[in-house]
């Protein structure tokens, strides 16, 4: 069986924690390769309801390998908590099925500081930061001034090392800010209570992903956030500031070398978005609150109130071409069970003119949306296990989901439970 990579197609949020934790039974590794702490991966299965962060949502299937890759933002402090609160909820995460790369780098205490500080001072200009510290933290990596996890195997390096690098965020930290600065003994503290907790987990995973690849192993690539969040692709500045598609995920991963030939693309039946930034199909009013309700869209991390439209087939159209996608999971369709109608976005109206391409991120701010609307199905559908026994206008809906975005749609997710899968 080919690599595989699931990733988001829209703004995140659309589903792919449990696509991948459905997915994993027939995979033997898999890697997040990019992104941090900031955003939620929700999975629902016989062990229990769990919101990961930065774990691998392969991480409660028995027998498969879990990595952090080197693209990923390693954030020792709040991966060790989830793995703590993971662990007891009775799953097992040892250095058999949990291993990080000796070349990711670590998210320093200072870069949450960071974060949160410059969204204060951007106030209404604020580009709606979860203030886990991502946006420093990947700046610092292409300053090349972040500790690399393996420095954690070179004490006296790992010292002379930090020392110069709180000088200058010290500097920052005081000068621009007139924030309180750190001190060795409240690094080494920090070492200490968390690094050294998740150092057993650190090696060569590239070295282990290519002996993988050698001896016939699967692969599966977990992305985080989606393709309208990418940094180079997506709505800037209101992304993340990581790579979120399928085509990082080998360098991300740690195996450069590898080929992804299969790439499923999450997309929700709906749309949410948490944070900033243009929406073009946004609700509001009573209309959005029942959404919400309904779908339950708050965000895994924040705990905010998502913000919901329907589904948006010109952004959805174009991050299902940036990711390549080779096939599409559609979820939470039963959510719209209770529409007597269901709105589609299926164009924008831009400079007075209908437009069904995703424009450019500074054309976005005025874009109005053109609304069409198909006929509900008002049916419980949750309990449905295969296509025929679907209503013909839920049917309908999803294959005029499939012709307007001209990728197969192989999944229909009827619920979060992890058997809750329509195949096609």
């Amino acid at each position: 069986m080919s690599n595989c990579a699931i990733v988001g197609v829209n703004w995140g949020d659309e589903g792919k924690g449990r696509m991948v934790d459905l997915l994993t039974e027939d995979y033997d590794v898999v890697v997040r390769f990019q992104g941090g702490g900031n955003a939620g991966h929700t999975v629902i299965n016989k062990k229990g309801k769990f919101a990961l962060h930065l774990l691998p949502s392969g991480i409660f299937r028995d027998g498969v390998v879990n990595i952090l890759g080197n693209g990923v933002a390693l954030d020792p402090e709040n991966l060790w908590r989830e793995m703590s609160e993971v662990m007891s909820q009775g799953v097992s995460i040892t250095p058999d099925n949990l291993m990080i790369s000796d070349r990711a780098s670590i998210l320093m205490p200072w870069h949450r500081d960071l974060d949160e500080l410059e969204e204060r001072r951007l106030a209404d200009k604020k580009f709606g930061s979860t203030k886990q510290g991502i946006a420093p933290f990947y700046s610092d990596k292409y300053q090349k001034k972040t500790v690399l996890a393996g420095e954690l195997f070179y004490p006296e390096r790992l010292k002379t090392h930090l020392k110069d690098l709180a000088e200058w965020k010290n500097l920052i930290l005081s000068s621009v800010y007139g924030a309180e600065v750190y001190t060795e003994e409240m690094l080494d503290r920090w070492l200490t209570d968390y690094c050294e907790r998740i150092k057993p987990f650190i090696r060569d995973t590239g070295a282990y992903l290519r002996d993988a690849q050698a001896n016939g192993k699967r692969i599966l690539f977990e992305a985080q956030l989606g393709s309208l969040r990418d940094l180079d692709y997506g709505i800037h500045p209101y992304t993340t500031s990581s790579n979120t598609l399928a085509a990082y995920a080998p360098i991300g991963s740690g195996f450069p070398g590898a080929r992804v030939s299969r790439v499923i693309g999450v997309v929700k039946a709906y749309s949410t978005c948490v944070g900033e930034g243009p929406f073009v199909c946004e609700m509001f009013g009573e209309e959005a609150e029942k959404l919400r309700k309904e779908g339950f869209e708050y965000g895994a991390k924040t705990g905010r109130p998502r913000r919901v439209g329907p589904i948006d087939l010109v952004a959805t159209r174009y991050g299902a071409m940036v990711q390549a996608a080779t096939e599409i999971a559609l979820t939470k369709l039963d959510v719209l069970s209770y529409m007597d109608r269901i709105p589609v976005c299926t164009g924008y109206i831009v400079d007075g003119k209908v437009t069904r391409e995703f424009p450019f991120p500074a054309a976005l701010d005025s874009a109005k949306p053109v609304i069409e609307y198909l006929e509900g199905w008002k049916t419980d559908i949750s309990s449905i296990r295969t296509w025929d026994e679907l209503p013909a206008a839920a049917k309908e809906y999803v294959l005029y989901v499939q012709r307007a975005i001209e990728v197969p749609i192989t999944f229909v997710s009827v619920g979060p439970e992890r058997e809750s899968i329509i195949l096609r």
